[in-house]
């Protein structure tokens, strides 16, 4: 939304697709509709921000052609397939950015598959955009700043929560205290929202281990290890759980984008400069589609992206402007490395997974299959287990299933996840219907 505005601003008109019905993207989702809520009851701190985000489209007049529920699910030779309501379409483009987002990083435990499982993303989602709770007494549990965020604001809402359960230690988060303190007032929200669950009463839990939903037919409790190696066990009708957040380059990986491993992110990522361009002429990147940074991030980024391909179009940009974003961003970026230090990946979750759980639920692939095909056949390359196995091949293409088989192959071998590899995307990146996939 802020690089469709820079370049409007620019004197350009922007074709801006979104699969959303009304913009705002997943942080600043707006319902479907009028509600009583307001925007303080929504968004909280970020209530003005998104009013912002939200008054875009109309502060542009007409000058950023905007497609709403529009689904591209492919790029290829400098054109985009898309989905919209009236079906099949195509979209010719000498500049493309793409600002896909995120999605919650899954990965599986006893029970994960019964109804009443949400990810936070997910049970946020229903929160902001529908005004609703996943159940009536919810447990949390993930790895990331996300858990408290949506704890506490599942809690305003009054949503019984019964426990919010970190798979990190909490002395990983005082550790990064000085690193967080490079965006003051992010890391004092991040402290409001705990504190505030905690005055709350809230049964707020570190360094848990072994998760297990219990139910049958849907879920009835969860369970967990504290540190110490004490059991415990809460009553509930809804888990919300994932464990950090994972970048949507399916786009990019189509538009022949290069990729690189992150090891602190334990991903492959496409490579982006620090201006937003990509490694394929006319394609940049903006926001957690790239590199997991959040919302403030992926608007200054939105706004250097839109600099940087006004400059390869010849024209002329704000030298003030462009110093000022890099400062910004490179501020940012300080903070998300201590954010990560404080959240690390919750390995003992991985090594805690049976042979017997499902991986892939759209293929009903276990973590054995996986195992047996990296033991028996040699296999310790993602996309020659998908061979083997049809782990990515559902209908996810590998979006939910895909880490936790690479971390998995990875402790199957020599530990090392970067020699695993990627999963290789095919078209469509989500699903569509076959009717609608003819021109």
């Amino acid at each position: 939304m802020r690089c469709a505005e820079a370049l409007a601003h620019a004197g350009l008109k922007p074709i801006l697709f979104d699969e959303a019905e009304r913009p705002g993207g997943q942080i600043y989702r707006q319902p479907p509709g009028a509600t009583a809520r307001g925007s303080s009851g929504i968004y909280g701190f970020e209530a003005k921000k998104a009013e912002a985000i939200h008054r875009v489209l109309a502060d542009c007049q007409g000058r950023i052609d905007h497609r709403p529920r529009t689904l591209v699910w492919n790029v290829f030779a400098g054109r985009l397939d898309v989905l919209t309501r009236e079906g099949h379409g195509e979209q010719r483009f000498d500049r493309l950015v793409l600002a896909t987002g995120a999605i919650d990083r899954v990965l599986p435990f006893p029970g994960w598959t019964l109804p009443g499982v949400f990810t936070l993303g997910g049970a946020q989602i229903a929160l902001k955009a529908q005004g609703v709770s996943i159940g009536r007494r919810v447990a949390f549990v993930g790895a990331g700043p996300l858990l408290p965020l949506v704890t506490h604001q599942y809690a305003k809402a009054g949503v019984k929560v019964v426990a919010a359960l970190d798979a990190t230690a909490f002395g990983a988060k005082r550790a990064q205290a000085r690193g967080l303190c490079t965006s003051p007032a992010t890391f004092a929200k991040g402290l409001w929202y705990t504190a505030r669950n905690r005055l709350r009463g809230l049964d707020v839990r570190y360094g848990v281990r072994s998760l297990r939903a219990e139910g049958v037919a849907r879920v009835e409790a969860l369970a967990w290890r504290e540190p110490s190696g004490e059991e415990r066990r809460v009553a509930c009708d809804a888990v919300g759980a994932s464990f950090g957040l994972r970048v949507e380059a399916q786009l990019a990986d189509l538009a022949g984008c290069r990729f690189a491993f992150a090891p602190d992110a334990r991903q492959w990522l496409p490579e982006r400069s620090a201006e937003g361009r990509s490694s394929v002429a006319g394609i940049y990147l903006a926001g957690d589609g790239a590199r997991i940074g959040g919302a403030d991030v992926a608007e200054l980024q939105g706004r250097r992206t839109a600099l940087a391909l006004l400059e390869d179009l010849g024209r002329g940009v704000d030298r003030h402007e462009v110093a000022r974003l890099d400062r910004a961003l490179a501020r940012q970026a300080r903070f998300r490395r201590a954010l990560d230090a404080a959240y690390p990946f919750p390995g003992h979750l991985v090594d805690a997974i049976g042979d017997d759980e499902v991986v892939c639920r759209c293929e009903g692939i276990t973590a054995g299959a996986l195992r047996q095909a990296a033991r028996d056949k040699g296999a310790n390359e993602v996309n020659r287990v998908k061979a083997l196995t049809r782990i990515g091949m559902g209908r996810c293409q590998g979006r939910l299933c895909g880490e936790a088989a690479a971390e998995l192959l990875a402790r199957a071998g020599d530990g090392e996840i970067e020699r695993v590899g990627r999963l290789r995307c095919q078209p469509p990146v989500k699903p569509i219907p076959i009717l609608a996939s003819a021109p």
